[in-house]
């Protein structure tokens, strides 16, 4: 039997592995009486560990959540995976509790773990994102869950209070958003997070108005697609270029070979300027299959293209030399 220290973590590990655990199958994973199971269960209990009796036939114990946050116990993949996503934390005002909680795990990770988290070491390089009170994505995930209509104040307009009814809180780009069914305008909306101030106390509750995928919806807003998936504006050219290399290019366009040294691609954007654009960073001749809008972006782009290479070829004018003896004075 294993001495008693090593049984209770035993234990613990696995009552936080799962939500409920029968006794006798606790009493077999550990090799001991149901008797000694209920003697460790007390000790959790006596360290504060709010471990509840479960009813039934197969009668047994769950961890259950209590006043205060008792000691956790991970195993080896969990701490790393606690270890990394912990310096990713951004975006809502915790970033120093962060940066505790980590030097709190390093601190008492063995050496071989140690030396998988450094090994995995990252610098996160992207745009600052705007920070968030913690109150108010409490707030807002609180409204979600309970399904209840919230009002807030959206800046920087100055327009009055939203009344929508909440259904996801995400993450997209380094920022939070809320995904909420607007009852003014009768459609679907996306808020940034920090722009929200919210009033109390919340609306009557509402029923689910069924949008499925999430990141689908908020993906295809985001790129300026409906639901979908289809973009607003779709083109086709020929590239000049055979169908393996076009693809390092535009490897969410629809490719076609038409020979070794040509091929046919159909691609989509949010708008016609932007398709051309998209288009243009292909190192090869281009030819337009339609439609016309794709041909009348491609003329757009060219006269400011053209324009921009004229004036950057004007020579510069000699400065005329000061015929004043003494320091300039300012301009009056």
């Amino acid at each position: 039997m294993p001495k008693t220290s090593a049984r209770l973590l035993s234990l613990l590990s696995l009552l936080q592995s799962r939500r409920d655990w029968p006794g006798a199958l606790l009493a077999e994973r550990l090799e001991v009486s149901p008797r000694t199971v209920r003697r460790d269960v007390d000790r959790l209990r006596e360290l504060g560990y709010p471990i509840v009796t479960t009813k039934g036939p197969d009668g047994g114990y769950r961890l259950d959540a209590g006043a205060q946050l008792p000691p956790l116990l991970f195993d080896d993949d969990q701490a790393v995976a606690l270890a990394i996503a912990l310096p990713a934390a951004t975006g809502a005002g915790i970033e120093e509790a962060a940066e505790r909680a980590l030097q709190t795990v390093r601190q008492v990770m063995p050496a071989r773990l140690r030396h998988r988290v450094d090994a995995l070491s990252f610098t996160a390089v992207e745009r600052p994102a705007p920070s968030v009170d913690p109150r108010t994505l409490v707030a807002l995930s609180t409204a979600v869950r309970a399904r209840e209509v919230l009002r807030f104040d959206y800046a920087p307009t100055d327009t009055p209070p939203r009344r929508v009814e909440p259904h996801h809180l995400v993450t997209w780009g380094q920022r939070w958003y809320l995904v909420a069914w607007d009852l003014d305008r009768e459609d679907w909306r996306i808020f940034r997070a920090d722009r929200i101030t919210s009033r109390t106390p919340t609306g009557p509750k509402f029923a689910d108005r069924g949008l499925a995928d999430v990141a689908a919806f908020v993906a295809a807003r985001f790129r300026g697609t409906d639901l979908s998936g289809e973009w607003p504006c779709r083109g086709e050219v020929i590239l000049h270029l055979p169908a393996t290399e076009a693809a390092s290019y535009l490897s969410d366009g629809v490719i076609e070979a038409l020979g070794p040294e040509r091929c046919r691609v159909s691609l989509g954007a949010w708008s016609w300027r932007g398709l051309a654009a998209s288009f243009g960073r292909v190192d090869a001749d281009i030819e337009v299959v339609g439609p016309a809008e794709l041909n009348t972006a491609f003329r757009q782009l060219a006269a400011r293209y053209a324009e921009a290479a004229r004036v950057s070829e004007e020579p510069c004018l000699p400065t005329r030399p000061s015929t004043s003896s003494g320091p300039a004075g300012p301009n009056r």
